[in-house]
């Protein structure tokens, strides 16, 4: 299969790296936007533009192929991706910018009585991807990740463990963790594992874990949570993201402030809002941030488009005592150095946009419902298929370490033991590492 990305961006770098060892990578792009991170690729490289027929011609581009526009001109992708749908009938998957393209043609989709070949298979819109990953976070106390399953009966949450927790030195068998709770990853000095029982726990780890979700609400209540819960939440930026934020944490009867620095933006947001407070400054004023009493707020999210701005903002709130702050991270390399710092959570809509486009490459049968810490770890979505041989879980001999979180059998949730028996058409939830995932995906396609 062949996957041609249009677009020679950092994104486009990205879906680069993560196919060109499996699949044959065709880049297109004029060639004064090509970096020297594309040299180190095996990877081909079209100059010109992919909403031209006779460049995109070269590219030689069949049914089976994919087709990924990923330039920051939503115009130029949906075109490409038009002409792509005619000369080749590939799977294409357009990213966009605005809301409005995703909503028209979502709308132009769905109406019977308006007939339009569909030549995008699926929009991204990185921004609506990043602003549903700070909800899901925001809404569970001291998280610093959430993951919905099954409909909600089952989740994913990971937490830091805290200097006076109780399971600090603890192995993991010692821990008594709630019934139909696992602890599926840990991640120590930026290297994830998935631990035995004979784990032990230190100050500083990201524990991961599955479960029910009332067995996750009563393992949050037992080792994380203290009597507070997030209700008051400072926003500073109010583009897209924060303006999509606030919608949310209003609906749950939060508290909102939102900080934005343009007085017209401002006076949209206070017209569009109805119960969240606008003030217009700048979030990286100490003395605005002290007169609003930010300090109180349970949350800071700064959600600029600018990371040193971010990282500003965000070390104030932590200076002034915020008990939890989130930083929105445009440049995937500033990462580590957000979370070096002490910011609690550092979120890029880059990851959350390539883990969306890792699912369009999904084997049959098998998903991938997350990924966790950066993508160093997937939770696949595995149909078990007909032929497969009925037998206990503890008797599975997988080829490296996973952890079978979650079985889904006619709509009932399961979390397993080592005597759960593993039947044909289960769905079962997997958690494992990025390099070992496909080794998973092989054992039970067999």
């Amino acid at each position: 299969m062949k996957v041609i990305i249009y677009g020679a961006s950092e994104f486009g770098y990205l879906i680069a790296n993560e196919f060109y060892q499996q699949y044959d990578v065709v880049v297109i792009d004029l060639e004064e936007n090509k970096t020297d991170e594309f040299e180190k690729l095996d990877i081909s490289y079209i100059a010109g533009s992919a909403s031209d027929i006779n460049v995109l011609r070269q590219a030689d581009a069949k049914s089976e192929d994919v087709f990924i526009a990923c330039t920051q001109n939503d115009e130029a992708n949906i075109v490409a991706c038009g002409v792509a749908k005619r000369l080749s009938k590939a799977k294409t998957i357009c990213f966009v910018t605005k809301q409005e393209y995703k909503r028209t043609f979502n709308a132009l989709r769905d109406t019977t009585e308006v007939s339009i070949p569909s030549v995008i298979d699926s929009f991204i819109w990185p921004e609506e991807l990043l602003t549903e990953e700070i909800f899901r976070t925001i809404t569970v106390a001291k998280a610093l990740d959430v993951e919905n399953f099954a409909h909600g009966k089952a989740k994913l949450l990971e937490y830091k463990i805290e200097s006076n927790s109780v399971l600090v030195d603890k192995k993991v068998r010692e821990c008594e963790f709630p019934s139909e709770t696992l602890i599926v990853g840990i991640t120590r000095g930026g290297e994830l594992f998935v631990p035995y029982g004979e784990t032990v726990l230190k100050e500083g780890d990201k524990a991961i874990f599955m479960g029910s979700s009332h067995s996750l609400d009563i393992l949050a209540g037992k080792f994380f949570h203290d009597k507070n819960i997030t209700k008051t939440v400072t926003i500073i930026g109010g583009g897209n993201v924060g303006l999509m934020l606030a919608k949310d944490l209003e609906k749950l009867r939060f508290k909102v402030k939102v900080i934005e620095k343009n007085s017209k933006r401002c006076e949209f947001l206070s017209e569009t809002l109805e119960n969240s407070l606008v003030l217009n400054g700048d979030g990286t004023n100490l003395e605005l941030l002290n007169e609003e009493d930010i300090a109180e707020s349970d949350a800071l999210i700064s959600v600029t488009n600018n990371d040193e701005k971010n990282l500003l903002c965000s070390l104030l709130a932590k200076q002034l005592g915020v008990k939890r702050v989130i930083a929105r991270v445009t440049k995937m390399f500033n990462i580590p150095l957000f979370e070096q710092v002490g910011i609690d959570i550092a979120v890029s809509s880059k990851f959350s946009a390539l883990h969306e486009v890792r699912n369009q490459f999904n084997e049959k049968n098998v998903g991938i419902l997350a990924t966790v810490e950066q993508g160093k770890g997937e939770v696949l979505d595995i149909v078990i298929p007909e032929k497969f041989t009925e037998k206990k879980l503890m008797e599975l001999k997988l080829p490296t370490r996973a952890v079978v979180g979650i079985i889904n059998r006619k709509k009932r949730v399961i979390i397993p033991k080592g005597d759960t028996l593993i039947m044909p058409n289960d769905e079962i939830i997997v958690f494992t590492r990025n390099e070992d995932a496909q080794k998973i995906k092989d054992f039970f396609s067999k």
